[in-house]
């Protein structure tokens, strides 16, 4: 008896893998695409990922407003400010 070098549950594993490629090249295409849409689009807000922070850049604009420094800033405890003598409490 010669042992012959693929058995038939080789040929179907390569179909599903060749399935699976199909699958995942697909996606990778997909997300390539999207990625190219949102560059394209030039929006800036949506080339920035939302990680639970307020971003004064996607704010909107108000007109004639300036935002100046306060006269009496607080420092934080533990800071080099506060170690030299600055307000640490509102």
């Amino acid at each position: 008896m010669t042992l012959r070098t693929e058995h038939e549950l080789h040929g179907r594993r390569r179909s599903r893998n060749i399935g699976l490629l199909a699958v995942l090249l697909a996606f990778v295409a997909l997300i390539f695409g999207l990625t190219v849409v949102k560059v394209q689009n030039g929006d800036e807000a949506a080339l920035q990922g939302f990680d639970h922070q307020v971003r004064p850049a996607l704010l909107p604009r108000e007109e004639g407003v300036e935002i100046q420094p306060s006269n009496d800033p607080v420092a934080a405890p533990g800071t080099p400010a506060a170690d030299q003598g600055a307000r640490t409490t509102p």
